[in-house]
């Protein structure tokens, strides 16, 4: 809506002079008007500012409280109200970077804004001057030690009013009861004003407040989460640390093993920064783990409120089935079905309930079945009767009756007792129970339907003795049950032979088999009583005699008496237990989730005809469609192909398939003979792929559940008035074709997939294209939108590009028919690709609700008969607000993979399930992708779904829930849907699809809407969304640093000498304080506080043992180092990103097989995000071990740096470790070729980095651009340069000399060591005398350096241990000079030194290369060790009977025989 009274003044028609109408002058681009997103950290303190003074005032107040010794009286009070000057301070230090971070837009930027800036910035500069200079006073009096007290007094004064008005804005601001009153005092100018100057007014932001109960719930929250944080870091962080401090800074001329520059006079400042620094970095971030803790029981709590995992196991499923028709009638039937008059007769209230369940239940099954997940059997045992007949008791499906006729027999054989007795060990099973009645009243119906005449006066007296005696409980006399065997064989072989289609031979044989079941019954099975009164029954003995008796055979041909005969034939013969039916873990999982959802709270469904319309809306690109034979029949680079691997990973899935196509074991080339066959291959493995065929397929299950719900719910509600029956009523068949059933499911759903590219792809005849137009064809509801590119000519004559956005579905020819066709004003495409893709084609969906839907993920039958109670969700009650997003649960299908993919898919499920689930309740749940389900009309009226702009939204969906929550919206989660998603499955995958979302990250610090967020949230909201967002990421990095202060600060303390120097004046130095600080960094290192939130689903839904089992099996497959590196990982883009920018959206690939990847693509990818930082870690430690002193000697080296030595073991090996055929010779032997090729292959134009060091080596450069990253990486760079300081002095050929010369002749050496390198790699080319010469030269300079180190060790005081010293320190020194060349890039080429930089830049490679690669060939020696990793890799796998070693080897010998 146009706010701007300009508007009005158009008039009607528009004036042609009208300035509105006139052209925007040409300019430069306009400027930012209130917010620029400038690339620093220092966003996260302006944004999050609040949080960062708390933590740092609480800091402040809990080490005073330390240092005086826990006293809390008026001493320690007048000290802990230097908090005061803090606290202006700090508010200051946030006003001046307002006015930083708006340089930029200072000339564009509104005057209101301005003004603000510099009245706060005033208001902050005087009050903090003010408060500081009172609270010096405060200090005067203390020190003075009188009884005047004025100033004091004053200052308690100022900041207990400053304190009242703060609180009084801040409850009008931020709390929810106190909105209305800050509403009325807007009226008041002087409010007005005072409350602009306190917190800037937002149009966009307005009103973020919530209800007082979850006001409540979340303040709660939090204050928990305190009362655990600070007691932790006053006694295990703090206190132990005062004692130390007080020590060491009493402590005087201690002696340096350096020679000291800053260190005199300032009473050891540096040593006691290097004792605290450590502590504080773990204080800053350990709130995080706090968080996680009471989130995963917070969580867990909530789960099991909800009734998540009461049903957990086949043996659930199977005890629990009879409440599930009676729970699904009540919760996915409309009302008006659900609430018929129940009969009083509880059997026949289950049997009402059975019959409107069955018919969906039964569709779950074939769908089950056309997927592939069960075979034609267990679709039989699963399948579930109508209950509309005649038959009077409830028939359950066969899974559930299996064994139970024989069970029965072999109670009935063995009785000894009454009949009560009998049938009262039979009920403990109630479906025994069930098994034995149906049999019965099954028989009786099928022995009377079949025979007539004499016959059927022979059943029907039968039956007639047998109920009586039932009825006077006197079976046992009437019968033998000795024989009931016997009985049951006969009727075994008589309904085998009605099962089958009617013959003339199989009449007569069911003539002969109920002849045979006359004599069994009449002779042996009944007492000798009714033995002689059917013999001496004239009647039958006439027509035995002419042989007129069963004579005349009825064969069952009306549907229900034909499945009748086959389910008492399957009662019969079926001997297999239930409790693997059905086999497929799979059809296990959907079956166990739908029908524990069944008794989870949802809203109430709604007929199809009155359910909110949705669309879902899927982006695709040039990902893969369907799978050609081609891809599927080639082999790999391991030798094997796709279709080969998939036959292997799911064979009972393959059995199903050629079972369901009616072919045998068959051939690649047995499939290309039949092109029906071929198709159904191709979607076979497309449907197990990440493919956009696989989303369609579970897309399009949505139409069908609705077609089915609108056709039974017409045949039940108008059911009287058109004529129909109950039988009627439950036939399905042919449900799919009803005309009415279909224009009710497309009036309320539609799908539209948005191809970017397809129009391209069709002109290039692209295989993408003819895969989506099959998909068309094959389903009529799907849309396709594209951008359409056409040559055209401008009103001027020239030509120019014309682009339409279209819409096109499959004619009855099966070719695109254009629906809609929208000229747009130039290319779509300006920011990112897949929100541009979004946003051209969201015009095209209908309905209320759009569900986004990502081209890797599925979608279930089950799940979608769900939805129309998911949509009441916008209707329902969820706070002072209506929902805009509904979060919706998913399931990670590609976690069976390898032990990578299920470390992956089991750390997603835990974050979309248990952390969404406590996001939603603490009132900050955003859109994290998808398959959140967006109200239309609230999205499309406030920006759309998606921004674009490029590089800051690269993550562009919690965008989408930024700007909801911004405008007022709310944001659910909901756990009794599901819809599957796809995960990378290979480390490199993983590692790309986590640096771009640790990039996205980085970019959303930068970004305004984080920056209002921050400042609008009430504090305790705030909290929630800093640490579940970017604070998530701020915490990993904080994680790492830790590691690298700490280190940093003993390595300081080693090479200084002042350890060993305290230590003798001292008897200790607080490792107590440093035990603690370093036990909660090595917990958060692990991953064990990243792993409780998966531990407690584990619980919820898999119960106690399970999750005890399956936390074990991780961690025996080496989870902690894929959880450590993944640290690493997020740490290096997220700090990256926010220093350089650089964040990019990184293509994972989908593919199938995973396969060996070779050394050198693994060392390009992760050298400088892991290998180095690790090998720096690997020499602070080397160095703590060399040159530190510990009074516990070894041990407590080992325990100090344990985590750390296990954090480098991570990042070098992890990737070697999760490298399918890592530890195979022969594959070593490979990658050794590959890695010397690439590294000295030349470089040069066109040269791409994976085919030459020297061309990778100028891309890893291309990040720093900016000066100001310069700068900063000079900084950061400078630190390598304490190795070589330090260790100098070390020496023990510097006899304790400490003066600077000894320092300056290091660097002497180093450049003699660097012109040596020179000439050593001196290669002449346009001379052939010369090189004899230089190699002469370089023979005798080899020899001389080898004697002067010989001459060196021998006459003077320099060993061996010096030797490697020197190396360590010219190696850190020579990588600091590297990585200050390469930031001052220009400077060196202009000197003439970057060939040299080059040069020994591949040296450094080659020797970091060499140190990662020996261990690996050391353990390619030892066979054991590759089937050792491939245990561990593929351990699932190997569980499922799997054959990865034939695999991984392409043997195709299997697969030939």
């Amino acid at each position: 809506m146009c706010r701007s009274r300009s508007c009005f003044e158009l008039s009607w028609p528009p004036a042609e002079n009208s300035k509105f109408l006139r052209k925007p002058a040409k300019r430069k681009r306009t400027g930012k008007t209130n917010f620029v997103e400038h690339r620093t950290f220092l966003h996260l303190y302006r944004s999050f500012h609040r949080l960062w003074i708390f933590l740092i005032l609480m800091f402040q107040c809990l080490t005073i409280i330390a240092f005086h010794h826990g006293k809390i009286n008026i001493s320690t009070i007048k000290v802990v109200l230097s908090a005061g000057p803090a606290f202006f301070i700090l508010n200051f230090i946030e006003c001046c970077l307002d006015v930083l971070l708006m340089f930029g837009a200072y000339k564009t930027a509104r005057g209101f804004a301005i003004s603000r800036l510099v009245i706060r910035f005033l208001w902050l500069a005087a009050i903090s001057t003010f408060v500081t200079y009172l609270y010096v006073k405060v200090l005067d009096e203390k020190n003075a030690r009188n009884n005047d007290s004025t100033y004091f007094r004053i200052y308690v004064l100022v900041l207990g009013g400053y304190a009242a008005v703060r609180l009084v804005f801040a409850s009008l601001a931020k709390i929810p009861a106190c909105h209305r009153l800050s509403n009325y005092s807007d009226r008041s100018q002087f409010f007005q004003f005072f409350k602009w100057i306190y917190q800037e007014r937002y149009y966009i932001g307005r009103g973020l407040y919530e209800s007082i109960g979850n006001y409540a719930r979340y303040v709660i929250f939090w204050l928990v989460i305190f009362a655990c944080k600070f007691p932790f870091a006053y006694y295990l962080q703090i206190r132990p640390l005062v004692v130390p401090t007080n020590i060491i800074v009493q402590l005087h001329d201690l002696q340096y093993s350096w020679h000291d520059f800053v260190s005199k006079g300032n009473r050891n400042a540096l040593t006691i920064l290097s004792l605290w620094a450590p502590v504080v970095a773990i204080y800053l971030m350990d709130i995080h783990i706090w968080y996680t803790l009471l989130s995963a029981l917070v969580g867990g709590v909530m789960g099991a409120r909800g009734r998540l995992g009461e049903i957990r196991s086949i043996e659930m499923l199977h005890k629990r089935f009879e409440s599930f028709p009676e729970a699904f009638a009540k919760t996915l039937s409309p009302q008006r079905i659900s609430s018929r008059p129940v009969p009083q007769d509880s059997e026949a209230a289950t049997k009402m309930y059975a019959s409107i369940f069955s018919p969906f239940w039964n569709e779950i099954i074939k769908s089950l079945r056309e997927e592939d997940y069960i075979s034609n059997r267990e679709m039989d045992l699963l399948m579930m009767p109508s209950n509309c007949g005649t038959l009077r008791l409830v028939q359950w499906p066969l899974f559930l009756l299996t064994s139970k006729i024989m069970l029965a027999n072999d109670y009935a054989s063995d009785c000894k007792d009454s009949q009560k007795e009998l049938w009262h060990r039979i009920s403990k099973d109630e479906y025994m129970a069930y098994a034995v009645k149906e049999c019965y009243y099954s028989a009786e119906r099928i022995l009377k339907s079949i025979v007539d005449g004499e016959g059927k006066l022979w059943v029907d007296r039968l039956f007639q003795y047998l109920n009586e005696s039932i009825g006077r409980d006197s079976l046992l006399v009437t019968i033998n049950l000795k024989k009931l065997q016997l009985v049951q064989s006969r009727l075994t072989g008589l309904t085998g032979l009605l099962i089958r289609d009617e013959t003339a031979d199989r009449k007569a044989g069911v003539t002969k088999a109920l002849r045979e079941l006359y004599e069994v019954v009449t002779h042996e099975f009944l007492a000798p009583n009714l033995r002689e009164e059917f013999d001496t029954w004239q009647l039958l003995l006439r027509a035995r005699n002419d042989g007129r008796l069963f004579s005349n055979i009825l064969w069952p041909n009306d549907l229900e008496m034909k499945e009748q005969v086959k389910r008492l034939h399957l009662l019969l013969t079926v001997k297999d237990s239930a409790a693997n039916i059905p086999k497929n873990l799979e059809a296990q999982r959907r079956l166990q989730f739908f029908t524990n959802s069944l008794f989870m709270d949802m809203p109430e469904a709604k007929p199809v005809s009155e359910m909110i319309p949705f669309c879902v809306f899927t982006p695709y690109y040039s990902e893969t469609v369907l799978y050609s034979m081609s891809e599927l029949c080639v082999d790999n680079e391991d030798g094997i192909s796709i279709l080969f691997y998939l036959q292997k990973i799911f064979p009972d899935e393959w059995a199903n398939f050629l079972e369901r196509i009616g072919r045998g074991e068959s051939s690649e080339e047995d499939f290309k003979e039949s092109p029906s066959d071929t198709l159904e291959l191709r979607f076979w493995v497309s449907y197990r792929g990440q493919t956009l065929a696989r989303t369609v397929r579970g897309m399009m299950y949505y139409r069908r559940a609705l077609m089915l719900q609108s056709y039974l719910e017409k045949r039940y509600l108008g059911g009287i008035e058109d004529g129909y029956s109950a039988l009627e009523y439950i036939d399905t068949q042919g449900y799919q074709l009803s005309p009415d059933a279909r224009a009710q499911a497309d009036l309320k759903f539609t799908y539209v997939v948005s191809c970017q590219i397809y129009g391209q792809q069709k002109q290039r005849k692209a295989p993408e294209a003819a895969d989506i137009a099959l998909l068309l064809q094959r389903n009529e509801a799907l849309r396709v939108a594209f951008i359409h590119e056409e040559d055209g000519v401008s009103s001027d004559g020239q030509a120019i590009k014309e682009y339409h956005s279209k819409l096109v579905k499959a004619d009855i020819h099966g070719k695109d028919q254009e629906i809609y066709s929208i000229k747009l004003p130039g290319n779509p495409k300006l920011g990112e690709g897949k929100p541009e893709n979004q946003n051209h084609a969201i015009i095209f969906t209908r309905g209320d609700a759009i569900q986004t839907i990502d081209m890797n993920q599925d979608n279930y039958l089950e799940e979608a008969m769900k939805v129309r109670n998911l949509l009441e969700e916008f209707r329902g009650n969820h706070g002072i607000r209506y929902p805009t997003i509904l979060g919706v649960r998913e399931h990670v299908f590609t976690g069976s993979v390898s032990s990578l993919a299920s470390f992956m898919s089991k750390q997603e499920t835990s974050f979309v399930t248990l952390g969404q689930r406590v996001l939603a309740y603490l009132k900050v749940r955003m859109h994290y992708g998808h398959p959140d389900v967006f109200d239309r009309i609230f999205h499309i009226t406030r920006g759309g779904i998606s921004k674009a702009s490029r590089v800051i939204n690269i993550s562009e969906d919690i965008y989408a829930g930024f700007n909801s929550t911004l405008r007022q919206g709310n944001i659910t989660h909901h756990e009794y849907i599901q819809v599957g998603k796809g995960r990378d499955v290979g480390l490199n995958q993983i590692a790309l699809f986590e640096g771009k979302v640790a990039g996205g990250n980085g970019e959303q610090v930068l970004s305004r809407d984080v920056y209002r967020l921050g400042q609008l949230f009430d504090f305790f909201r705030m909290l929630t969304f800093f640490y579940t967002t970017v604070g998530y990421y701020v915490c990993t990095m904080m994680t790492v640093l830790t590691v690298y202060i700490f280190l940093y600060g003993r390595v300081y303390l080693a090479l200084s000498g002042l350890d060993h120097s305290i230590s003798r004046q001292a008897r200790f130095l607080g490792n107590t304080a440093l035990d603690a600080a370093l036990n909660a960094q090595f917990l958060v290192q692990i991953g064990v506080f990243t792993a409780v939130p998966m531990i407690m689903g584990f619980i919820l839904e898999l119960g106690l043992m399970k999750a005890i089992f399956s936390f074990i099996t991780m961690q025996l497959q080496f989870c902690s180092v894929f959880f450590t590196f993944s640290l690493g990982t997020r740490t290096h883009y997220f700090g990256r990103t926010i220093l350089h920018g650089g964040a990019k959206y990184r293509a994972t690939g989908r593919g199938f097989v995973v396969r060996h990847i070779k050394f050198a693509d693994n060392y390009r990818l992760y050298s400088r995000s892991h290998f180095v930082k690790a090998l720096e870690v690997a020499l602070l430690l080397i160095v703590y071990i060399a040159y530190g002193y510990t009074k516990g000697g070894s041990s407590s080296f080992i325990l100090l740096t344990i985590s750390s030595w296990i954090m480098v073991i991570s990042w070098l090996f992890a990737p070697y470790i999760f490298n399918p055929s890592g530890f195979e010779w022969q594959k070593t032997v490979e990658d050794f070729d590959d890695w010397t090729n690439w590294l000295f292959y030349k470089g040069g134009v066109g040269v791409k980095g994976e085919n030459s060091w020297e061309s990778w080596w100028e891309e890893e450069q291309a990040h720093i651009q900016t000066f100001r990253g310069r700068i900063l990486e000079t900084i950061l760079s400078l630190r390598f340069l304490l190795f070589q300081y330090g260790i100098v002095y070390k020496l023990k050929i510097t006899a304790h000399n400490t003066s600077l010369a000894m320092y300056g002749f290091s660097w002497i050496v180093l450049l003699v060591m660097v012109l040596l390198f020179k000439l050593f790699t001196a290669t002449p080319r346009k001379s052939t005398a010369l090189p004899i010469f230089i190699r002469f030269l370089q023979g005798l300079l080899a020899i001389g350096i080898i004697a002067a180190i010989a001459c060196l060790i021998g006459f003077t005081d320099f060993t061996i241990a010096d030797l490697f010293a020197s190396a360590l320190a010219f190696l850190a020194t020579g990588w600091c000079i590297l990585c200050l060349a390469i930031t001052w890039k220009r400077v060196v080429k202009t000197l003439g030194l970057w060939d040299s930089v080059r040069e020994i830049s591949r040296m450094y490679d080659a020797g970091m290369g060499a140190v990662i690669f020996a261990p690996i060939v050391f353990f390619s020696w030892f066979p054991f060790v590759s089937t050792f990793q491939s245990r561990i890799l593929f351990n699932q796998a190997f569980s499922r009977g799997l054959e990865i070693s034939l695999i991984l080897a392409g043997n195709k010998a299997n697969q030939e025989s």
